[in-house]
């Protein structure tokens, strides 16, 4: 088995996750009291989301990419980044290390293709859904058409990820604007929903909603996993 290394801490909640999923895969492959082999780098997520939303991409590119080259110098074979939007760093990260990097994007495309689907609604913060950068991957390199929320639920699914999920915040009346914003996709033609956070999981799972969901927290987990055995 290779060593993994993660980028978490955005937030610690979802981070738990990849590592539960993570472990629990490994733990399935092998038997016994094997678990992963991994290294996990935390960052403090109140300096990412300020710099999120004050736009500095800069400085959090540097952030990203002096955390993957901790993580390789520390003996990572391969080097995941837990959460959705902040593979906007993608470029910096992958400038920066000599070890492979797995894309998000690249292990939901993987699932949503298995099951013969070409169009998709992503919901995800702000950033993962109006930036191109997640969208753009999608669509050019794995050629599936991606369908947003129109802009007044494109804020109530971003408000709600930072206001609620982050903090562990669960509500039901979230969980319902959740299933009222896939149902508005699925009219415009998407045949399946992106949970393009790691927190959404969190509130919508596949018993929601009448279209599948591809969970991108449990996608690149697995993947990952399966990686670390090639």
């Amino acid at each position: 088995m290779k060593t993994l290394g993660l980028i978490g801490g955005m937030s610690w909640e979802s981070s738990a996750v990849y590592y539960d999923l993570i472990n629990r895969k490994v733990k399935c492959k092998l038997g016994g009291l094997h678990s992963c082999q991994s290294l996990l780098y935390t960052v403090d997520f109140a300096e990412i989301e300020t710099l999120q939303h004050q736009g500095n991409w800069v400085e959090l590119d540097n952030i990203m990419a002096d955390a993957a080259q901790r993580l390789e110098r520390a003996g990572s074979d391969l080097i995941i980044l837990c959460t959705n939007t902040m593979h906007l760093c993608t470029d910096a990260i992958i400038k920066a290390i000599n070890v492979p990097f797995l894309h998000i994007a690249d292990a939901t495309a993987q699932a949503i293709k298995a099951q013969g689907l070409s169009k998709v609604g992503l919901l995800g913060t702000r950033f993962t859904m109006e930036q191109d950068f997640y969208r753009e991957r999608l669509e050019e390199e794995h050629a599936i058409e991606v369908f947003i929320p129109k802009k007044a639920s494109r804020m109530e699914v971003h408000r709600i990820i930072y206001d609620e999920l982050v903090l562990g915040d669960i509500r039901p009346e979230s969980k319902i604007l959740y299933q009222q914003v896939i149902a508005d996709l699925e009219q415009q033609g998407a045949q399946g929903i992106i949970l393009g956070c790691t927190e959404i999981p969190l509130l919508i799972g596949a018993g929601d909603v009448n279209i599948p969901v591809f969970d991108t927290t449990r996608l690149h987990a697995e993947l990952a996993v399966e990686l670390l055995f090639e």
